[in-house]
């Protein structure tokens, strides 16, 4: 049974959405493991075969810059090194190098939550289907409910712009 360090609401708050993909950072991680930052990066680094970059990436200065200042005061306690990010198949084999009781709980509460979210995502899609349905078969009058429902059930865009250098092609320059 999960503990209420665990719960659902409180491991998708530590969830960010970095590279395309959902991601725990490693002090969000170590908090729920019961581990210091330190202890939990060691594991890693020691059995850093285990972990490709599609399971797990360190963060980079513009990007670790940019997620500390989604926050009005730091709760990074002063850290000298850009996080680790570890993806839901990062998370999953980190239950094979920290290998305790609290540890197999906190992935089982990870996994479950990851799923819940795609459970979640998959219901708005259904959700926005079942609308245009609805907006087919009835007439114009509805058009202004169904265009605020839309609104609402869209997730929010916001433009990615690329980091890191790119240079400019001969024609560019041009």
């Amino acid at each position: 049974m999960a503990s209420a360090l665990m719960t659902s609401d409180l491991i998708a708050s530590k969830i960010y959405f970095l590279r395309g993909d959902k991601v725990l950072l490693d002090s969000d991680l170590a908090l729920l493991y019961g581990v210091e930052t330190k202890v939990l990066k060691q594991a890693v680094r020691r059995n850093i075969e285990r972990f490709p970059e599609d399971f797990m990436f360190e963060l980079t200065d513009k990007e670790y810059d940019n997620l500390r200042s989604q926050f009005v005061t730091s709760s990074w306690g002063g850290q000298r090194y850009p996080p680790f990010a570890f993806t839901e198949q990062g998370v999953a084999m980190l239950s094979g190098i920290l290998n305790s009781a609290r540890a197999i709980e906190t992935n089982i509460a990870i996994m479950r939550t990851f799923v819940a979210l795609r459970r979640w995502m998959q219901s708005n899609k259904e959700l926005a289907a079942k609308i245009q349905q609805l907006e087919n078969k009835y007439d114009d009058k509805f058009k202004v409910i169904f265009n605020a429902i839309r609104q609402l059930i869209q997730p929010e865009t916001k433009v990615v712009r690329p980091i890191g250098f790119r240079a400019q092609s001969k024609s560019e320059k041009k």
